[in-house]
């Protein structure tokens, strides 16, 4: 868990995320509070539950990218759903459950590869040895998880070779030089999932009928495919294999529930789709009976997975919507009453949408110049260009349908779809983007407004 401090943890956000401060301080100061939990006494700790959010405003102004980006900087198990995919108990579609399975099998990847990273030099030794074993025919032959063709019965009641350790040591080096990479050997290695097994599952219930695959799956014992590699591919197999083995699985299901259950984070968007409107005559059945399947999940309940059961008392939930037709007050008092934080994301201008340009460390401009420079193109955009850019997008935006931030991606692709185009052709030029050049390429959409709603 992140120790990070709130304001730290802005700061981090302000790199790749342009204003919204409100909404940026509200999730920083969020994820203080589940860090503040962790230091009290447990008697105490699990009495203090998170305080859910609710984040409101239109698309494309960050609301995913503010928990997505927050997910990355505290290193806790992140999980983003749509609330339309679900659906009430009993209808087809997936139910709210689901949510809490898929967010255990992203903690169980997380710390997987922890574990991996930590028994990495041991993993690269032994697929290292196995390798020369293979290599050195007066080597004892590999047995039982060797990962290796095995010799013939007659080279078995063979007496064992003596091994020349000076031979070993010398192709230990011309391995280590790289000067075997492009020799192959036969390696066998592990098909993981067992024999192939499609479980017909009822309508509803398809995340039963994967956890029954999976399980019958695991009863068979693994298959073994011979494959001719070079070393080189067939090292990097034999350290995820030998990696497999250093690590206990156990531990890292134990672990794994453990940083689920005390920091997990379920991002949920388009939560106002699934609100009852109250204009909207007689009752939607579908949309409050996924509201009252995820109340339970929102305050606390027990959910079995195939890595046994979660408790979801402390899990953060961060929903988003819109909120354009329907508002917060508009979804069942109870579960109203689990999201008491609310901040409301406010609407990008063009003096947002030109430091979008420029300021993030992903921003736009900056992958447009690396993805030209593989192909020996210098682009340079200009200030002019950039404002020109901004003032566009904000006025597309204002015309047709608001999309936010969004907007700028479909304005710079048509810039430089041309230049994108012929680019292989003008490898070493160099190209200033600047106002003229803006104007040319969105000339046609500028002038007719019915184009300018399909093309951008």
């Amino acid at each position: 868990m992140s120790n990070l401090t709130p304001r730290e943890i802005v700061s981090e956000l302000d790199r790749y995320i342009i204003g919204q401060h409100d909404a940026k301080r509200m999730v920083a100061v969020a994820m203080r509070n589940r860090w503040r939990r962790q230091q009290l006494d447990p008697e105490l700790r699990d009495e203090i539950a998170p305080k859910n959010i609710i984040l409101m405003g239109p698309t494309g102004v960050g609301k995913t990218e503010i928990a997505r980006r927050l997910a990355r900087l505290t290193g806790c198990p992140f999980f983003k759903v749509e609330a339309t995919k679900f659906t009430e108990v009993g209808y087809v579609g997936r139910d709210v459950e689901s949510m809490i399975r898929d967010l255990m099998e992203i903690g169980i990847n997380l710390v997987r590869k922890e574990e991996t990273e930590k028994v990495h030099i041991k993993a690269e030794r032994n697929a290292e040895e196995r390798i020369l074993d293979l290599l050195l025919p007066g080597n004892k032959p590999q047995t039982q998880g060797a990962g290796f063709l095995m010799s013939s019965p007659d080279k078995e009641k063979e007496p064992e070779k003596p091994r020349d350790e000076s031979t070993r040591e010398k192709f230990r080096q011309m391995f280590r030089q790289g000067q075997l990479d492009e020799r192959e050997i036969e390696v066998e290695i592990s098909v993981t999932g067992g024999p192939q097994m499609e479980i017909m599952a009822m309508p509803g219930m398809e995340d039963m009928g994967m956890q029954m695959s999976d399980m019958l799956g695991r009863m068979f014992p693994k298959k073994k495919k011979t494959r001719k590699m070079k070393i080189r591919d067939a090292y990097e197999v034999l350290i995820e294999e030998e990696a497999g083995k250093l690590i206990d699985m156990d531990k890292v299901t134990d672990m794994a529930r453990e940083r689920v259950e005390q920091t997990g984070i379920i991002f949920v968007d388009e939560l106002d789709k699934i609100a009852a409107r109250q204009d909207h005559g007689g009752t939607d059945v579908s949309r409050e009976g996924v509201q009252r399947d995820l109340l339970p999940i929102v305050e606390g309940s027990v959910v079995n997975t195939k890595y046994g059961m979660i408790k979801t008392d402390h899990i953060l939930f961060i929903a988003a919507g819109a909120f354009h037709f329907a508002k917060p007050s508009d979804l069942i008092p109870e579960l109203q009453g689990r999201f008491p934080l609310r901040e409301e994301l406010q609407a990008l201008g063009k003096d947002e949408f030109y430091r979008i340009l420029t300021e993030p460390k992903n921003a736009l401009t900056v992958q447009y110049k690396a993805l030209l420079e593989t192909e020996g193109i210098s682009v340079d955009f200009t200030r002019e260009a950039l404002e020109e850019v901004s003032e566009f997008a904000q006025k597309v935006n204002e015309e047709t349908e608001n999309i936010g931030a969004r907007r700028l991606y479909t304005i710079m692709e048509k810039i430089l779809a041309d230049l994108s185009f012929e680019a292989p052709d003008k490898s070493g030029q160099s190209v200033s983007v600047d106002r003229d050049y803006v104007r040319a390429k969105l000339e046609d959409v500028s002038e007719d407004q019915d184009l300018s709603r399909y093309i951008l």
